[in-house]
């Protein structure tokens, strides 16, 4: 397994705390709505800064480095489709107005920027010391994999899930509107806001998907320093692609199906790695290839209801 230098972690954190705050304090200084056209070119920033990097990891470390690098980001970022469903679901539930939205992805970035380091740093010592690891993750992304096939997502859905159950039940909320803050301070005793419990419930979100995405991308490379850093460019681009996608995502219905075909392959990988090893190059094909069945089977397909557009 490849080591990587304390320098060049301590290059890319700062790095990416850079672009966080670049974010935060100039492309987003004011609130507001995004619009598609600005979700669009943030979301083409991002990419192509990964695909930068990727381009230095290649260079820096080799063809295979390269291509571990893509393929895991390539299956993360699709893989991050789902969020966006649950994303909805979170603003629907707790009624966020579309120019506090992002306040909430940035901030649960954040978070989910450290649970990740956790989940990949803990699956791949996992993997290392106790090998029969591997046969675990790859059944666990297998039985995902099945169930999602019959699932059916809903972004209007009116019952929150489990996130958003949990935070009301917990903390005392003001239902005033209290623009972009997530606490507020009345008669005496702070007050948490929906914003606040929208952020809590995409955090808590975070870790169902960790669980899910973690093992598939550790079945494209066992490299520390390449799943975390795939896993943090897909996680950037997130917000932007979320503004972006949200509204037309829904017309796709078989993506989710398209995700869990793909999710099924990777854990198949992982099991059939000491007998029979696929390719990244191979695997990035079928990956593509699928998704793309699944795009065009949502395009030509009859609607689900008769009044769909």
């Amino acid at each position: 397994m490849t080591t990587t230098p304390v320098g060049i972690w301590l290059l890319f954190g700062a790095g990416i705390l850079a672009l966080l705050l670049i974010d935060l304090f100039v492309l987003h200084r004011k609130p507001h709505e995004v619009k598609l056209r600005e979700a669009l070119l943030v979301s083409g920033m991002w990419i192509a800064i990964s695909l930068l990097f990727n381009l230095w990891v290649y260079l820096s470390r080799g063809p295979v480095a390269g291509l571990d690098f893509l393929t895991a980001y390539f299956v993360e970022k699709s893989l991050s489709v789902d969020n966006i469903f649950l994303f909805a679901v979170i603003f629907h539930a707790f009624q966020i107005k579309p120019e506090a939205q992002h306040r909430v992805l940035y901030y649960g970035v954040l978070g989910a920027l450290i649970l990740r380091a956790g989940f990949v740093f803990g699956g791949v010592a996992l993997l290392s010391r106790f090998h029969f690891f591997e046969y675990v993750f790859g059944g666990f992304l297998i039985l995902v994999g099945g169930r999602m096939i019959f699932e059916k997502v809903e972004t209007g859905a009116s019952k929150p899930n489990w996130p958003v159950r949990m935070a009301r039940k917990w903390l005392h909320v003001t239902h005033e509107d209290t623009g972009t803050h997530f606490v507020v301070r009345k008669s005496g005793k702070w007050l948490a806001t929906p914003l606040l419990l929208a952020l809590i419930a995409v955090e808590l979100s975070d870790i169902l998907f960790a669980i899910d995405s973690v093992p598939a991308v550790l079945a494209i490379t066992r490299d520390a320093f390449i799943a975390y850093s795939s896993n943090v460019f897909a996680i950037l681009g997130l917000r932007s692609l979320y503004f972006a996608l949200a509204r037309i995502l829904p017309r796709f219905r078989y993506i989710h199906q398209g995700l869990a075909v793909v999710l099924a392959f990777v854990g198949l990988k992982m099991l059939l790695s000491e007998r029979f090893a696929i390719s990244n190059g191979v695997s990035l094909g079928v990956i593509c290839g699928v998704l793309g069945v699944a795009a065009l089977a949502s395009r030509f397909a009859p609607p689900a209801n008769p009044s769909e557009d």
